[in-house]
């Protein structure tokens, strides 16, 4: 980098800032009297003791999913309060905070909100262009609105968001925009390869005047040379200066105190830097090697460490308590490291998606917006999970995660292929080389190499156009470019023949650029001055932030720019050169109105639909948001085979389909273009049960009673019955009822409920006969017993009665002992005592056997075979 030891200075030092007094005293009445505008609400325990706390280690993290803003407190790792900012509901935000003020920018709709914490009222808001391409700094009481696609770098007064004096303006496609701690706002101009330093005006002691003091506006202060033009620059505040990364040259550059220090890097694809970094040390991400190179405070590399895993889903790394944490978004994941590079802790996530670290007041906060945990690591590096949704502060249990997106296919890596349309345009003594980006072949484009007229230049891969000086006038002459990846140079492809001239056409007078809903852009400018000569045609450039980037030519004076050429969501302006039919261009027009290319949303991903097990003719829905495509989904719609309806989440439950039904799901999102592609599946609502018993036994007391039950979907319950017995619940599998009469048959019935209803089988089930033995012993004198026979008047052995007591006359008759008799169940009765018939048997128990009919033996004088248990008998 020839021009990199050659700073441009153009003026040092920050003005002194006059800092605002802070605390106050906060009363239940402001904390609750949030302004309209926003329409928020606060959650917590003790909101207003908790208000005046602000000054403790805390941050504010954004979550998307229940668009509520927490405020977690660092030290006790809990929320404290919660804002709701409603109609935010999956937005993408930007949430800038000091100890003092908070504020928001939707880049959804571009809203900028300012909330005063000491007091948590919303006092102003304004309007910026949505999307990718405008973000706000906050230091102390200066805030800054940065309009990177058109240059333009404005001050606010944080209280009410007023503008204040003039802005600072740059060329298109600035980057960067974010303080150090001296106060100074750092900006990168990609197309001069210079960073500058903006410093605020003071503010009024008025917070309604949007005038400054003594009428002076923001100053760009310091301005310094640190890549050749047309580099793709990415910028970093240091704790005092800037950190600059040339991916176009792969090399770090560091601004401190006025000294520039470049340090060369060893890299085969694009670094990442993040928006800030604490410390002497600065680590460069480089997401295709997952590598992270560290550079000293004095200049040079001191060290390079692999990121575990694989993908390219690195965010940039961040230097925090001498140590760099690294997050994976593909999983979740942090990896930390110390300052040799090792692997000391993984923090493992609960959610993929993004993951933003932000070092604030002593702690490193880390946010997921997309899920419901955060996590607060402190300066000894102990690590502590955060419930965003905890219930403490708001009920309600968090949302589900939408189901993750299928892990994308691994391309084939190769040299990128030649540039397209490779076009020159001569100038005066000049000329503009422009082309179309070359194919990556599965690694990303590094830089641009443009040679001819003896010269050589290296383009930034967002860049893709340079102007070509010191040439001489009426002299001919061609270009050729080639793309330049991790796998080497690709093959060249060369521009047209040009020829310098002064006679020069005028470029347009004015642009103007109108997105529309089929994703195109129209580029519109009035007919060009051709001095003398006929203009052949118009080139079209977009800038956006951080790039230049050809994106077509006309003949005519308009452009329609092809739907999917740009970014939707990211803001886009447009400048037009003239070129007339001898190929000579003109300067650049001035730039046009920002807009943000837009069309119908994505499909919505991973839909997965099923059956509602509690609840009949009812389907559940899920599926992960589908991509804006540069506008907010407002809504989406549900045809269920069916019936149609509209939801504003990412689920839903639709109920009223009949009961066993196969149903078809179709979702579509839609935004302000429309409503995109269906996403579609299929589901069937709970049926009623269906029963098979597959067999049955059976004891003398009891019988089981074995099935398999098709639940139809839902949650069944199954149960047992026999006529003339209680009923008994049991698993869906098998169910035992006891208390049943031996020797008996039965009709079983299984029944198996659901929420849609019922399902039953029968079986019939005879349980096992139970004998006993009809016993009378000698007495205890040792003489014959012969009153247990006939042999002796009146007596008639082991008597067999009608009724549950020795009554004559319901005598039906007697047993021989020693007679089998089958055994029923058990009554209660006379109690019998059988000195004589059974060693000294006694017993209220009668027992009904099968004898002329089913009739009653005292249990005294029976002995119920495998174990006389009177216990086994059901009660008659």
């Amino acid at each position: 980098m020839a021009t990199i030891d050659d700073a441009v200075h153009a003026g040092s030092g920050a003005s002194r800032r006059r800092r605002r007094p802070r605390g106050g005293l906060v009363t239940i009445a402001t904390v609750v009297a949030l302004l309209a505008a926003m329409g928020l609400t606060v959650h917590g325990l003790g909101a207003a003791d908790n208000a005046v706390a602000n000054y403790d280690a805390s941050a504010w993290l954004w979550s998307a999913a229940r668009s509520e803003l927490a405020r977690v407190n660092g030290v006790t790792a809990r929320v404290d309060t919660r804002t709701e900012v409603p109609g935010t509901r999956r937005h993408p935000m930007e949430v800038t905070q000091t100890d003092r003020m908070l504020i928001l920018r939707d880049r959804s709709t571009g809203q900028v909100s300012s909330l005063d914490l000491a007091t948590l009222q919303m006092t102003g808001t304004t309007r910026t262009t949505p999307g990718l391409g405008v973000n706000v700094a906050l230091h102390e009481d200066a805030a800054f609105v940065i309009d990177a696609v058109q240059g333009v770098v404005r001050q606010l007064d944080p209280r009410s968001l007023m503008p204040v004096g003039e802005p600072v303006r740059y060329l298109p496609g600035i980057t960067g925009g974010s303080f150090d701690s001296a106060g100074r706002l750092w900006i990168g101009v990609p197309s001069e390869g210079t960073v500058s330093a903006v410093t605020a005006a003071d503010l009024p002691d008025n917070a309604a005047s949007a005038s400054p003091r003594a009428g002076l506006s923001p100053l760009r202060v310091e301005t310094y040379r640190v890549a050749d033009p047309a580099h793709e620059l990415v910028i970093s505040t240091l704790d005092d200066g800037v950190a600059v990364l040339d991916r176009t040259a792969g090399a770090l550059v560091t601004v401190r105190e006025g000294t520039v220090r470049p340090t060369r890097l060893t890299v085969t694809s694009p670094g990442a830097l993040p928006a800030r970094t604490s410390g002497p040390r600065v680590p460069v991400t480089v997401p295709g090697e997952r590598r992270v190179h560290v550079v000293a405070e004095g200049g040079g590399e001191v060290g390079a460490f692999t990121v575990p895993g694989s993908g390219d889903q690195l965010s940039p790394a961040v230097a925090w308590a001498d140590r760099f944490y690294c997050a994976d978004e593909a999983t979740g994941t942090i990896y930390t490291f110390d300052t040799q590079g090792r692997l000391v802790d993984t923090i493992r996530g609960k959610a993929t998606g993004p993951l933003e670290l932000e070092v604030r007041e002593n702690h490193l906060f880390i946010n997921a917006p997309d899920s419901a945990t955060a996590r607060v690591v402190d300066d000894k590096h102990q690590v502590r999970e955060v419930d965003k949704y905890a219930n403490d502060v708001l009920g309600g249990d968090p949302p589900p995660a939408p189901p993750p997106p299928p892990p994308p296919k691994k391309p084939k890596v190769g040299k990128p292929g030649a540039p397209r349309s490779v076009t020159a345009a001569a100038g005066n003594a000049q000329a503009r080389v422009s082309w179309r980006p070359a194919p990556a072949n599965g690694a990303a484009i590094i830089r641009y190499v443009v040679e001819g007229a003896g010269q050589r230049h290296e383009v930034g891969a967002n860049q893709r156009a340079v102007e070509i000086k010191g040439l001489t006038n009426g002299e001919t002459y061609r270009f050729s470019v080639h793309a330049v990846n991790a796998k080497g140079a690709g093959p060249s492809r060369s521009s047209n023949r040009v020829t310098p001239t002064a006679a020069v056409p005028d470029p347009p007078a004015r642009v103007t650029a109108q997105e529309r809903p089929d994703g195109t852009v129209l580029v519109k400018w009035p007919a060009a001055n051709g001095q003398g000569n006929k203009i052949a045609r118009y080139a079209v450039t977009a800038s956006s932030a951080g790039a230049n980037a050809p994106v077509g030519e006309s003949t005519k004076t308009e452009l329609v720019v092809p739907a999917g050429e740009l970014e939707y969501g990211t803001q886009y302006a447009f400048t037009v050169v003239s070129v007339n039919d001898r190929g000579v261009a003109s300067a650049t027009s001035p730039v046009s109105n920002t807009v943000v290319p837009y069309t119908a949303p994505g499909r919505p991903a991973g839909l997965r639909a099923g059956t509602v097990p509690d609840r009949p003719g009812t389907v559940s829905l899920r599926w992960a948001p589908a991509e804006p495509n540069g506008r907010p989904v407002t809504k989406y719609l549900l045809d269920v085979g069916g019936r149609t309806s509209e939801v504003n989440d990412t689920r839903a439950t639709v109920d009223g389909l009949g009961n066993g039904r196969n149903v078809t799901v179709r979702v579509k999102a839609v935004n302000e273009a429309g409503a995109g592609p269906e996403a579609t599946a299929t589901a069937r609502t709970v049926a009623e049960p269906r029963v098979t018993v597959t067999g049955s036994s059976a004891t003398a007391t009891s019988a089981t009673v074995s099935f398999t039950v098709d639940a139809g979907g839902g949650k069944a319950t199954c149960t047992l019955s026999a006529p003339g017995e209680p009923t008994k619940a049991g698993n869906c599998t098998g169910i035992t009822m006891s208390g049943l009469a031996p020797g008996t048959k039965y009709t079983f019935t299984v029944t198996a409920s659901n929420a849609a209803g019922r399902g039953t089988a029968t079986r019939a089930q005879t349980t096992n006969n139970l004998h006993g033995i009809a016993t009378c012993n000698n007495g205890d004198s040792g003489e014959e017993a012969t009153y247990c026979d006939k042999d002796v008047d009146g007596r008639n052995g082991n008597e067999i009665f009608a009724v549950t007591r020795q009554d004559n006359d319901r005598q039906v008759g007697w047993a021989k002992p020693g007679t089998r008799l089958k055994a029923y169940c058990k009554k209660r009765g006379e109690e019998v005592y059988a000195y004589i018939y059974n060693k000294n048997k006694r017993s209220t128990w009668w027992v009904q056997v099968a004898y002329e009919g089913k009739n009653y033996i005292p249990w005294a004088w029976l002995n119920l075979e495998g174990g006389d248990n009177i216990n086994v008998l059901p009660t008659c």
